[in-house]
């Protein structure tokens, strides 16, 4: 605002320059959806790498060759950021309660509880997710000199074949005293940190949980405490996956979406949609043993490959097996988005798979020819550049569809531009609808958009040959004013990748003297 003068002299007021600057989100987040005996089911978990996927939801399971194999291959192929949603036969809604694992009874200090229930005066503790992976965890408790009412908890790893104990989590400075001036009540501190154990404090005591050690502690688990195996094409998986979407409708950003091994047609079609609905991608799996002659759905926002893919099975000697191709193939386009951008064909001679060993299917040129043209994303082995993938379509691809969304890489630059500028122009929201906010608008925007052309984003080599951005009277009406509306419209020349390379030769006949 301007300055109030009151003296003579020199005053400096600074005005806004009116920059927003734009940044691009990510764009190769990925969620994926399955089965695991292990982990959270009430939220997408994130993970960073193959060691946080063990951690949290337990890794390679030889009752589903999908779901850690998939993240596995995700993270070998460039994968960096992943969500899980885990599957399970407990209810997977927002609103549900969560059936614990621990069913059995927990003693303390000679004093026994039934887990998960309000028992006799003491400290109660249960499994923070399903599973009998909580055989081998339990918790210790150690008084702490400095306070009568302070102790320790450790939650510690104790598998039956282990010669000791490892401390896993350990919290410090407890109290079992609500409120607790020092913010250490037990419940809040363990309850919302630990990825382990939840505890409850039964009865009302004001009484410290005396010393415990292992084994009595442990926490208890039946044989069915992991459920039922979820595996894609069972009626409780199609289930599951479609209450899946509302646990993903947590998570702020998802680019790429996978459900390793779903073939059901209806389902894709709905996680589709879904996509579309979130400016996200979905990498569709083949069937295992049929050669695609249509594709499931013919969304914008989907690319279907084929076939599966040989890979070592680590939990049977490194022997050979064959695994959905999604999670290769979203590692595949992380890493290419890293090196070259979002606007590059995640495929070609650059796009090689690594872990894998085979194809279930080898193609030749003819058999490829067939199938591109209805767009399938084929996945080939050549003896010079390994197994890559070898098509860019979308699920529109088909030649006969005429689609201007025909490319994964035209498709994704799109859902990156539409997301970066919705997140961005938040700050449009309630300022004065007229030419000083239409003017900030195209500055930004159009910063942003060359930006992109800086970086070969486009075709053209002018900047009004790649794009425009266009926010004027022309296209804000005074009755859109009067609504309450800006339109901002933007435009851009998308890069096509080179799908069929044609080399003329001919003959050069020979020189005649004249």
């Amino acid at each position: 605002m301007p300055v109030a003068v009151s003296y003579p002299g020199v005053y400096v007021e600074e005005i806004p320059s009116g920059v927003h600057t734009i940044t691009g989100v990510a764009t190769s987040i990925t969620a994926f959806i399955g089965w695991a005996a292990k982990g959270p089911v009430m939220y997408a978990g994130l993970v960073l790498s193959w060691a946080d996927f063990e951690r949290m939801y337990g890794g390679f399971d030889a009752r589903s060759p999908y779901l850690g194999y998939a993240v596995s291959q995700f993270f070998i192929n460039g994968g960096q950021q992943a969500y899980i949603v885990r599957l399970s036969t407990y209810k997977l809604t927002a609103s549900a309660t969560l059936t614990p694992a621990a069913s059995a009874t927990l003693t303390l200090g000679g004093l026994t509880f039934t887990a998960g229930t309000v028992g006799p005066d003491g400290l109660v503790s249960n499994a923070a997710n399903p599973g009998v992976w909580a055989q081998n965890y339990g918790i210790a408790i150690k008084n702490q000199s400095g306070g009568t009412n302070r102790f320790r908890v450790q939650v510690v790893y104790a598998p039956p074949s282990a010669p000791s104990e490892v401390v896993v989590e350990s919290y410090e400075n407890l109290s079992i005293v609500t409120p607790d001036p020092q913010g250490r009540y037990v419940a809040d501190v363990i309850n919302k940190q630990s990825s382990f154990v939840t505890v409850a404090v039964a009865g009302g005591t004001t009484t410290p949980p005396p010393d415990t050690t292992l084994p009595s502690p442990k926490l208890a688990g039946t044989a069915n405490d992991d459920g039922t195996v979820l595996l894609p094409g069972g009626g409780t998986f199609e289930t599951q996956v479609s209450a899946a979407k509302a646990i993903l409708d947590h998570v702020d950003l998802v680019n790429l979406l996978c459900v390793p091994g779903e073939i059901v047609t209806a389902t894709i079609g709905e996680l589709e949609a879904y996509c579309e609905g979130r400016r996200a991608f979905l990498i569709a799996d083949s069937d295992p043993t049929v050669t695609p002659t249509a594709l499931p759905t013919a969304g914008k926002n989907s690319a279907f490959y084929f076939p599966w893919i040989q890979a070592p099975d680590p939990l049977n000697q490194n022997r050979p097996s064959y695994y959905p191709p999604c999670g290769f193939v979203a590692g595949i386009y992380a890493r290419t988005d890293g090196t070259r951008g979002v606007w590059k064909a995640p495929a070609g001679t650059e796009a090689t798979l690594a872990g894998a060993s085979g194809v279930a299917v080898p193609l030749n040129d003819s058999q490829n020819g067939l199938l591109n043209p209805l767009g399938v994303n084929c996945i080939r082995n050549f003896n010079v550049y390994g197994i890559v993938v070898w098509g860019a379509r979308t699920m529109q691809g088909n030649d006969e569809l005429g689609s201007e969304w025909k490319y994964v890489p035209v498709r994704r630059t799109a859902l990156f531009i539409e997301e970066s500028l919705y997140r961005a122009l938040k700050w449009v929201v309630f300022e004065p609808n007229d030419e000083p906010l239409w003017a900030e608008i195209r500055l930004n925007v159009g910063a942003f958009m060359h930006n992109l052309f800086r970086q070969h984003a486009f075709q053209g080599i002018t900047p009004a040959d790649a794009y425009f951005v266009k926010c004027d009277k022309e296209t804000t009406t005074q009755n859109d004013i009067n609504l309450g509306i800006v339109n901002i419209v933007v435009g851009f020349a998308p890069l096509k990748p080179a799908e069929f390379v044609v080399i003329q030769i001919q003959q050069m006949a020979g020189q005649i003297a004249t």
